[in-house]
């Protein structure tokens, strides 16, 4: 069997590591002229975090996320996810936010000035209070799509770049559409959310682990990258348009960013990221079947947690030809029944 997929992102290098595990024959097909070129997962955090993730998703984005943690370390091998945990502060204007977010999920504990002083020292003298997530990892998502794309290559996947080519270019063949919002004049209901982020560095301060930062009005994370880059992020624009940063956003990252702590008033702003994150009106993702045609899209924000069960339910279905297949939406009317 030989499977096309169109989009080199994190949704088409997990379906083709997932197919090739089975002994598919896979080619894919990607615009950019290198992996992650074109691709919004290149500006993601990368945070495997499906329990600070459920503070504000459905309860199928915690079941299915669970399960993105052991895919990656299998797929990636050793030294590529980073399992130390989340930390989540509030300032202490803002201590009810804690406390609400605390109320939306679990698996967390609270924990006090000594427990902080262990786990992140350079936050111990500003923070006497946090939720600690230890059961969450994270990992620098360039450096995953490009091991990803080795992987796969090394298992015998073809990957042509610069091809901006449409998936009815491939038919008869089985074709899966992994293009995120560039496939939106196909898939009508995609709507497009705005992300920035920032890249910075500063020999500063030091974090082991991603820190969250809850305001009312921007929550703030700030996730450590190597030789002393921390990626913050990020806006969530709603069908925001363009690839340029507004002034709004930079204000308000960076101010985040200060009151997380103040060494970052100092760092060196390295890198400024905007991509469109495709999303459906439930911020769920799909996998859609039309004949000789799949379509794995509407990762939103959870592109690094939830495109391996995407990916295994799109080759389940191209291994059974089968037209059903699991709508996450389902899991999330079974839950509001129980």
């Amino acid at each position: 069997m030989k499977v096309n997929i169109v989009g080199a992102g994190v949704a088409g290098l997990s379906l083709a590591w997932q197919l090739v595990q089975q002994g598919v024959e896979v080619e894919m097909f990607e615009r950019g002229t290198r992996v992650g070129e074109k691709a919004c997962s290149w500006f993601a955090g990368g945070m495997l975090a499906p329990w600070c993730e459920a503070e504000n998703a459905e309860p199928v984005v915690l079941e299915y996320g669970k399960e993105s943690l052991a895919w990656w370390q299998n797929a990636l091998g050793e030294g590529f996810v980073d399992a130390k945990g989340t930390l989540v502060f509030a300032q202490q204007r803002d201590k009810k936010e804690l406390k609400r977010f605390a109320r939306r999920t679990q698996a967390y504990e609270v924990v006090g000035h000594d427990v902080i002083s262990s786990l992140e020292p350079d936050l111990a003298s500003q923070y006497q209070e946090a939720l600690f997530f230890k059961d969450e990892a994270h990992l620098d998502p360039r450096k995953a799509l490009i091991r990803l794309t080795e992987v796969v290559q090394a298992l015998g996947v073809k990957i042509n770049f610069e091809q901006e080519i449409e998936p009815e270019d491939l038919l008869p063949e089985k074709v899966v559409d992994c293009r995120g919002y560039n496939a939106a004049k196909t898939v009508q209901s995609l709507r497009p959310v705005k992300g920035e982020m920032l890249l910075v560095k500063t020999n500063e301060i030091s974090l082991s682990r991603p820190v969250r930062l809850l305001h009312p009005r921007i929550p703030l994370y700030v996730v450590p990258r190597d030789d002393q880059h921390f990626m913050i992020g990020a806006t969530m624009i709603e069908n925001g348009h363009g690839h340029q940063f507004s002034v709004r956003s930079m204000l308000e990252l960076l101010g985040s960013a200060y009151a997380l702590h103040s060494s970052f008033a100092e760092a060196e702003i390295i890198e400024m990221g905007v991509d469109l994150r495709p999303a459906f009106i439930d911020n769920l993702p799909r996998v859609e079947r039309d004949n000789n045609i799949w379509r794995i899209n509407g990762l939103y924000r959870h592109g690094y947690l939830l495109a391996p069960y995407m990916a295994k339910l799109a080759a389940d279905s191209i291994f059974s030809d089968t037209h059903e297949i699991e709508k996450l939406a389902d899991f999330k009317i079974k839950e509001d029944r129980v």
